[in-house]
């Protein structure tokens, strides 16, 4: 039963995500193409899913689910260095609505669940899990504090941030090194087979939602730094 709910809920907020970003892009053109990639991303998040693809060991002594965090992080940041008219997308974006879309990660409960039912193990599930319900929960007073200071990001906005994004590198950090069979396992959970973040729905949490957020949360600090350093130089002018 909770498979079956996690399947409409996790499948609604990628589509939710990616129709946000999505619809606020302005230039039509720009929004048709990212429209195109999130939507052969969400599909290939699927098909790796159901194939069973993350249960192999992947390049070496980096697990298949690992391939499948790192490759979309390196394909929007070397996007990002080659093409400045993507560059300039993702800095048009609003702040308040990416860490708007951070408020969906109070469903971090998930893994609190699946450790209940004694399908997750060790440090990894009440990591992500508490650690995802604080960041979707703060995500609110951020913003408040963003209308409170007209745009300007204070210290808790910055805090948020950070805290977000090491959230999400210490989720996986402890997820590769605590999955049965991994080749990185230093974590013995006790909990014997492949865990459930290789298989659908859980799968796309790593291959599609977690990526996606880290991605969110380097726009908004290359936001803020890019304000900060043309409000500086636009002083000095």
């Amino acid at each position: 039963m909770l498979d079956g709910f996690a399947t409409v809920v996790l499948v609604a907020v990628t589509i939710v995500n990616a129709g946000a970003l999505a619809a606020a892009v302005s230039a039509g053109r720009r929004r048709l193409a990212l429209l195109a990639v999130l939507g052969l991303w969400i599909g290939l998040a699927i098909m790796l899913g159901a194939s069973g693809a993350l249960l192999g060991n992947g390049l070496g002594p980096v697990p298949s689910i690992g391939l499948a965090v790192l490759l979309p992080l390196i394909a929007a940041g070397g996007a990002a260095a080659l093409s400045s008219d993507f560059r300039r997308t993702l800095l048009e974006l609003p702040t308040d609505l990416l860490i708007g879309l951070n408020g969906f990660r109070v469903l971090g409960f998930f893994f609190l669940l699946l450790a209940l039912q004694h399908r997750l193990a060790g440090p990894f599930p009440y990591s992500a899990g508490l650690g995802d319900i604080l960041t979707g929960i703060l995500a609110w007073p951020v913003i408040a504090s963003l209308v409170h200071g007209k745009g300007s990001p204070g210290p808790l906005a910055r805090i948020w941030n950070w805290f977000g994004a090491l959230d999400l590198i210490a989720a996986i950090s402890l997820g590769v090194m605590s999955a049965d069979g991994s080749p990185l396992q230093l974590i013995d959970t006790g909990i014997p087979g492949p865990s459930p973040m290789q298989a659908l729905p859980w799968s796309l949490i790593p291959t599609m939602l977690v990526p996606l957020y880290l991605i969110l949360h380097a726009i908004i600090h290359a936001q803020w730094h890019h304000r900060s350093a043309f409000g500086t130089a636009e002083s000095r002018a």
